[in-house]
């Protein structure tokens, strides 16, 4: 049966989440508290990036699916999904979620169900949003029905994604559980599956810390390779041909609204018993220091004074606009305590956020001293080499693993890559 939806936060998961639900008959009002991405999607524009996303908003809104403004309305079903970002002292920030919880409560009516989407600490709905909830006055569990059903999407291929992939379901009760699988199941083709809340809070916390580890791993056994003549990203492909060894990749630092995030809710859940979350933790928040240390390492022994460095990539991933908790803001930061000069460019962000930002990839590398590639776009693996003139130096260090190093050698370029002394 087809269900009124009012999805509140319209940003990288909540916009497609309510374009998905819209294009699949449920009639769907969206509500965000920035008035100029509420304007933007009500004339058909995009205020995030995603694959997709265009032609999907344009289907939503020109069948009547689809309304947006800055205040909920009634409906049959609320999803909430705002951001849940650490503050400076590494704990969770839930207000934003605690706000959009009491903001529906004036419109709640018996039968209605409330999802969470955003990732949080677990205990968030029983800690934090059944405080708001019981304000309605509704009975919970029996009048009102409440779950958590967090996002396991990646951007770039969110709506695949929603499709393919699992679901997790947690409810309060089971009536909640339930109400939540056949709400997902009107376009969901993987499996779901239905636990309590606290327990899916800790799931999806569980996966992204999962990954932080491995990618902790992967970057000290990068430096440790750095220092004994070894490529490490050869190693760990030799390494994960045994059946049962899934390493992942190393890099400059972790970024995104996730994996660099959701970590610390552990940490702060208990700090006695999560040494290694720590200790992970640590390990990738120091990466941009030591990407900083590299390239000024490289350059003083070529002998360069003065440098100026051209940064090439400012979003956490390849190919995409997110800058959330980007390692190359503070690879950036780390260049700007060294005293180096700087420009910086990324071809999928259209704002400039940093000072030494540009739009002009040109005038970014215009008499660099060496480019540093910080995020695997695909424009940047598809830069020619031999175009690039007005560089000062003819030195290249790619983070990623993503250039191709035989055609940048054969024009002429000193190639080091991150976790291979072998330069």
């Amino acid at each position: 049966m087809k269900k009124s939806i009012c999805v509140v936060g319209l940003g990288y998961i909540g916009l497609p989440t309510a374009v998905m639900f819209a294009n699949h008959g449920h009639k769907v009002h969206g509500v965000d508290v920035n008035e100029k991405a509420v304007t933007m999607i009500q004339n058909k524009e995009l205020h995030i990036e995603e694959n997709g996303l265009q032609e999907r908003l344009n289907m939503a809104i020109d069948g009547g699916m689809l309304t947006a403004s800055m205040k909920p309305e009634e409906a049959d079903v609320f999803i909430i999904a705002v951001p849940s970002p650490i503050k400076a002292d590494k704990t969770a920030e839930l207000e934003y979620v605690r706000k959009a919880t009491a903001s529906v409560v004036p419109f709640l009516k018996k039968g209605n169900l409330v999802i969470l989407e955003s990732t949080v600490p677990p205990r968030t709905v029983e800690d934090v949003m059944m405080p708001e909830l019981v304000q309605s006055g509704l009975e919970i569990g029996t009048e009102l029905f409440v779950s958590h059903s967090p996002e396991r999407v990646i951007p770039g291929r969110v709506f695949q994604e929603l499709v393919t992939n699992d679901r997790i379901i947690g409810g309060i009760n089971e009536e909640s559980a339930r109400l939540t699988s056949e709400l997902y199941a009107s376009f969901v083709e993987g499996k779901m599956h239905e636990t309590d809340a606290t327990t899916a809070e800790l799931v999806k916390v569980m996966e992204n810390t999962y990954r932080d580890v491995n990618i902790a791993f992967a970057n000290e056994l990068a430096m440790i390779a750095q220092g004994i003549n070894v490529n490490i990203w050869e190693a760990i492909k030799l390494a994960n041909y045994h059946p049962r060894v899934n390493i992942h990749t190393p890099g400059p630092g972790v970024g995104g609204h996730c994996i660099a995030v959701d970590p610390w809710f552990l940490v702060e859940l208990d700090p006695e018993k999560s040494k290694l979350i720590h200790l992970a933790r640590k390990t990738n928040d120091g990466m941009p220091s030591y990407t900083a240390q590299l390239t000024a390492d490289i350059l003083n022994a070529k002998g360069i004074k003065d440098p100026k460095i051209a940064v090439l990539g400012l979003a956490f991933k390849g190919n995409i606009d997110d800058m959330r908790e980007s390692p190359s803001v503070e690879v950036v930061s780390q260049f700007r305590e060294r005293g180096m000069k700087l420009t910086a460019h990324d071809p999928h962000i259209k704002v400039n956020n940093l000072p030494e930002q540009t739009q002009s990839f040109d005038e970014a590398i215009q008499d660099a001293s060496a480019l540093v590639v910080l995020t695997d776009h695909q424009a940047f693996r598809d830069i020619d080499p031999t175009t690039l003139t007005n560089v000062a130096n003819k030195i290249i260090i790619d983070t990623k693993n993503c250039i191709n190093r035989e055609k940048w050698e054969a024009a002429g370029f000193d190639v080091y890559l991150l976790g291979d002394s072998k330069n």
